[in-house]
């Protein structure tokens, strides 16, 4: 039972690793209907632009943070401007293919100042002054390794959904953003300025791509790696719902403790290394029982 605990509790803070990049999404897809295929690139970016700022100009956490930040909000504000403002009204196959074409000029250019920076590709470590071990207490008292590093990760996550919830029912710019969401016209027509919400989003997307690209950075080293961090973030989208920011968190803690206890208990069956993909799997099979998701909205379509 104590491995079992010690399993189970190791793969929900992973979990809510998963949950931070799929918070990317769903902020983007809440307000415009957009799925951001460019999301692992921006978590990329975004943790590049930190250790660069840290590494390479020797500034303090706080300044560093605070420049990489302007730099996402940057990037944020210039592609809802530059890529998707002339998209307006178009198909969202056009929407979908544009966030891939963004995704692939992030990716170059985040190479470019990696070289320009560190004349080299390799992994950059980033290191936010919390060492990755077991907390003592628990192990101690109920003989639980349990990551000091994972639980931080779990409480920063908290801490941010926390605050997107009240951002966006409380707020009157939060409001606002679900009424975009609900009919981008009927939101024109009582004078909500959708050009500017958008903007809105996505500088708040970066400052999320932002804190996750901080913690996966710190966990695996900053490296092109990172943009595929987003593929494991569909699962989780899938379980919870592409809507809900809630429904991320849920899906992010099921998918983490799912693959962590099909590795131990169902790998040994099948030789092992299903942890890469079983999450896929059991998106698969949740999608013949609920395509919305858990916290997604039913559609129903009269015919």
């Amino acid at each position: 039972m104590t491995f079992f605990l010690e399993v189970l509790i190791g793969g929900l803070l992973s979990g809510v690793m998963y949950s931070l990049v799929a918070l990317g999404f769903v902020l983007i897809y809440k307000a415009s209907g957009v799925f951001n295929f460019a999301q692992g690139a921006m978590v990329f970016i975004a943790a590049l632009a930190y250790v660069t700022l840290a590494e390479r100009f020797g500034l303090p956490f706080w300044a560093a943070f605070a420049l990489a930040l302007a730099v996402m909000v940057l990037i944020g504000i210039l592609t809802e401007r530059i890529v998707l403002r002339p998209l307006v009204n178009q198909p969202q196959i056009s929407l979908f293919m544009a966030t891939i074409g963004l995704a692939f000029f992030l990716e170059g250019i985040a190479q470019m100042v990696q070289l320009w920076a560190f004349n080299d590709l390799s992994p950059r470590p980033l290191t936010l002054g919390i060492q990755d071990q077991p907390i003592e207490w628990l192990m101690n008292e109920f003989d639980i390794l349990v990551s000091s590093f994972d639980l931080l990760a779990a409480a920063v996550a908290g801490v941010l959904v926390a605050a997107l919830a009240v951002f966006f029912n409380r707020t009157r710019i939060g409001r606002a953003l679900r009424a975009v969401a609900d009919d981008h016209q009927a939101a024109l027509s009582v004078g909500i300025p959708l050009k500017t919400i958008w903007g809105i989003v996505w500088s708040v997307a970066g400052f999320v791509a932002l804190v996750a690209g901080l913690l996966w950075g710190a966990r695996s080293g900053v490296q092109f790696a990172l943009t595929l961090v987003a593929l494991k973030a569909l699962p989780v989208l899938i379980l919870g719902g592409f809507e809900s920011i809630a429904g991320a968190i849920v899906g992010g803690l099921i998918i983490g403790a799912a693959e962590k206890l099909a590795e131990v208990y169902l790998g040994p069956f099948v030789g092992g290394g299903i942890e890469g993909w079983f999450a896929y799997v059991l998106a698969l099979l949740f999608l013949l029982v609920r395509p919305e998701g858990l916290f997604g909205e039913r559609h129903i379509d009269r015919v």
